[in-house]
């Protein structure tokens, strides 16, 4: 195929008129990136640090919607280190490329991009990697007090990915919506022109919210952690019948919570969700979201009540 090289795989699968590639190198995501942008295709974009699962999928579909039967759709697949914490789970979050593949192949993925380290930061002869995109407003709160440097390890590589895939539009999940709500200001305050889009979450029969660390739950931790949808439900029936304050909405919701014998609150925020500032007062439109441990097994989860 004119322009692959040696980090370019092609599957023989046929999708549209082309076939599914595997494309490893970042140069050549941006060569297959520039001829996309020549023959004027629409192209969306779902990152993501693989061992997908059916919420990702919906990305894809979403996607695929969006930029039409002739547009493209790429995915990522990239566990990204710089996100990771010392003592977080970086050696040990799931991967599963061969199934991730066959996922893409049957979503009727286009691209695949699959990069190591060594091309998403390069250790050249002048030294280490040393450029980063820090969001120093919305990303002070919720996941980033609780997880010092997550935010920036973030905001860098997708400002990377969109350097190197130049989508034209990128789908996020709404179960990461402080990570949605970055991303959008870091697009904004930096003038990428891609579009971003929010999908809603998507669940588990039992109410979770589909994660690739759901894996590391024992059945007894995973029928504990449908306390993060259930605890989103009351606050949301608590609110409807009136407003309230937010000390007392978290109090009822921390007692709720601690009925569970392994689940350890680390945070309830009940925030505006343009600004992500936390309010006194809980109504109708507040945002609430909520990160819950399970042994070692930390899990998110948020809603408009």
């Amino acid at each position: 195929m004119p322009g692959d090289d040696n980090n370019i795989d092609s599957l023989l699968v046929v999708h549209h008129f082309c076939l599914m590639r595997i494309v490893k190198s970042a140069a050549a995501m941006q060569r297959l990136a520039k001829r996309w942008q020549s023959q004027r295709l629409r192209v969306g974009f779902v990152p993501t640090m693989g061992y997908l699962h059916e919420g990702h999928l919906s990305l894809v579909r979403q996607a695929k919607r969006i930029v039409g039967p002739r547009g493209i759709v790429a995915v990522s697949i990239y566990v990204n280190p710089t996100q990771f914490g010392p003592q977080e789970d970086l050696s040990r979050y799931p991967r599963n490329f061969a199934r991730d593949k066959k996922l893409c192949r049957a979503a009727g993925v286009d691209v695949i991009f699959a990069p190591n380290d060594g091309e998403m930061y390069p250790q050249n002869g002048d030294g280490a990697y040393s450029t980063v995109v820090a969001e120093e407003t919305l990303s002070r709160v919720m996941e980033g007090a609780s997880r010092p440097g997550h935010f920036c390890g973030v905001a860098t590589v997708v400002a990377k990915l969109f350097n190197i895939v130049q989508p034209e539009i990128a789908v996020f999940g709404t179960k990461d919506f402080q990570q949605a709500a970055i991303i959008r200001r870091m697009v904004r305050d930096l003038n990428f022109p891609v579009k971003i889009i929010v999908a809603p979450t998507h669940l588990e029969p039992v109410g979770l919210a589909m994660s690739s660390r759901n894996k590391y739950l024992t059945p007894a931790q995973r029928k504990e952690a449908t306390v993060l949808f259930e605890v989103l439900q009351l606050a949301a029936k608590l609110v409807k019948r009136k407003a309230m304050s937010s000390a007392l909405l978290k109090a009822r919701l921390r007692e709720f919570i601690q009925r569970r014998p392994t689940a350890r609150l680390d945070y309830i925020e009940l925030f505006d969700p343009r600004t992500l500032q936390s309010v006194k007062i809980v109504g109708r439109g507040t945002q609430m979201a909520l990160a819950v441990f399970f042994g070692k097994t930390r899990l998110i989860d948020n809603a408009r009540l």
